[in-house]
């Protein structure tokens, strides 16, 4: 699982580095919240989303440490 969790890491920065303004401002070709969005607002998005998730995580790794 590391090893994945290392090669996502390696993926999003090597996206991330070839993503120009210019496209970040540029409408997302998908609508997977159900609206139009920049790849900017996406990207927003994503963030918001993980840091929920890794919230979760910790939640749980606390119930463990009882």
């Amino acid at each position: 699982m590391i090893q994945q969790i290392e090669k996502t890491i390696e993926v999003v920065n090597s996206t991330l580095e070839k993503l120009s303004e210019e496209d970040a401002k540029k409408e997302y070709p998908l609508e997977p919240l159900g609206y139009p969005m920049t790849t900017e607002y996406f990207l927003i998005h994503l963030v918001a989303h993980l840091d929920y998730h890794l919230g979760q995580i910790n939640y749980h790794r606390r119930l463990l440490d009882i």
